[in-house]
């Protein structure tokens, strides 16, 4: 449906014309994300203001339209997709980085500065921002922050939520606020600011972000153990999180993902039924000590070779083939489904060997691999919708996935976050009076439901 001819008036009044389309063509390229689900909105708008994103919020209350914020689109989940139609706000010229304080450890940026583009702004002050997601070099801060996006180094320094500061945001009412402050500690009333982060767009639309910032190590060392079968690389990932030295990356890929990364990197990507990417960082000299301590915990039954990575280039190398994986996956199995688990780091075995029960009793292959060190496990089902067994079985398998997930105590999700395809999930996966408490909040942020509706809460 359309927008009445006051509206995109309105709208007019707003934005100026490149910063405003109606044209269908053009509102195509933002209709769908990397979920592939697909909803055509009725406009899409380009802020470059907060002033702009107020009144914009403002027209769509009084107006009840849907809006949606939007990032890059890299989100898995649907999260990005207009799917009652509306206003697309999508954010990429809105992204300055406003700040740099290396002597208080932050950056102020826009919502739509690239994950890719802080990193490399930040390290010729000696710093980074933590999460590492593998879109980094097209997704932006906003929409990391919009899903608590992740990524290897979480296993030592924290997902999103560990690394925002304070952020300024708009709210359902259209009223501007800002919560936190550019401080490491606070307790002064409600922490609004966790909260937002993981929010999806469904509470505020971010306008401003405050950054937590980390000095790079001096150093690094980057290991490669392969093991006999995924059980014994699963034993030795809770050997590793359960001794005192923790590493800034804990990477799993099971036998069949390995496969893949061989494909993409050829002989220097072992043969093993499963293999971990460990790094560690710190002080040079202190190094020697952890990566011996890190060598005797990944030492398990099963243990095939552990080898130490003799230079940039072949780090450079085992980093490509795990960052290829999901892509490469795609192209082999369009329609898989990608699901990133989180189990207790001392339960990770028991989802592996369950996961194994799981593929062969649906005869459905499931593919494993992720950040085995804080237990989020990217699980992909690679079942053929013109087969018809697996296309029969594919619900009831997702459903025992999750159904083992619960029992270990984990969750839904760790970085994707649940958007459109797991809203379903929800009421498993969360009490009810939990999910009633949501509901409201959502109501206190947001009383119409204008913004990004369909999306996290099941109806």
């Amino acid at each position: 449906m359309s927008l009445p001819t006051s509206t995109r008036t309105a709208l007019g009044a707003i934005f100026a014309a490149d910063a405003l389309s109606t044209e269908p063509a053009e509102c195509l390229a933002y209709a769908y994300d990397n979920s592939r689900r697909e909803s055509l909105p009725d406009a899409v708008v380009f802020p470059t203001r907060e002033e702009q994103v107020v009144a914009l919020v403002r027209l769509c209350r009084e107006h009840a339209i849907p809006l949606t914020a939007r990032g890059r689109g890299t989100n898995t989940t649907g999260a990005s997709v207009p799917v009652s139609a509306g206003i697309v706000a999508s954010f990429e010229r809105m992204n300055r980085i406003l700040r740099i304080d290396p002597d208080n450890r932050m950056a102020v940026v826009e919502p739509g500065v690239l994950n890719a583009d802080l990193q490399a702004a930040l390290k010729p002050h000696g710093f980074f921002w933590a999460p590492d997601p593998t879109s980094a070099p097209y997704c932006s801060i906003a929409g990391n922050i919009a899903c608590n996006a992740g990524g290897p180094r979480a296993v030592k320094y924290g997902a999103t939520r560990d690394n925002v500061l304070a952020l300024r945001a708009v709210n359902g009412r259209g009223e501007s606020f800002r919560c936190g402050k550019p401080t490491s500690k606070g307790a002064t009333g409600y922490d609004l600011t966790r909260l937002l982060v993981g929010s999806e767009g469904t509470l505020a639309v971010i306008t401003e972000a405050t950054l937590k910032l980390t000095p790079l190590a001096s150093d690094k060392r980057t290991l490669r153990a392969t093991y006999v079968d995924i059980g014994a690389a699963a034993s030795a990932v809770a050997r590793i999180m359960a001794q005192p030295v923790t590493p800034c990356a804990l990477e799993y890929m099971d036998d069949q993902a390995l496969r893949l990364a061989r494909n993409h990197a050829g002989g220097s990507i072992p043969e093993a039924g499963a293999m971990l990417i460990i790094e560690i960082d710190g002080e040079t000299d202190a190094l020697p000590s952890a990566v011996a301590a890190i060598r005797k915990a990944a030492s398990v039954d099963g243990l095939l070779e552990l080898h130490a990575a003799s230079d940039a280039a072949e780090v450079a190398t085992l980093w490509a083939a795990r960052k290829a994986l999901s892509p490469a996956l795609r192209t082999i199995a369009p329609n898989k489904i990608n699901e990133d688990v989180v189990v207790p780091v001392s339960r990770v075995p028991d989802l592996i060997a369950g996961l194994r029960d799981i593929s062969l009793r649906h005869g459905i292959p499931i593919v494993t691999f992720g950040h085995a060190g804080n237990g989020n496990i990217h699980v992909n089902l690679l079942y053929r919708p013109e087969d018809p067994t697996q296309a029969a079985n594919a619900p009831a398998c997702l459903s025992e996935v999750f159904d083992l997930v619960f029992a270990l105590d984990g969750t839904l999700s760790g970085e994707h976050g649940i958007g459109l395809v797991k809203r379903e999930f929800m009421p498993r996966a969360i009490d009810a009076v939990s999910l009633d408490l949501m509901r409201r909040i959502k109501a206190q942020f947001d009383p119409d439901g204008i913004l990004n509706p369909g999306k996290l809460l099941p109806d």
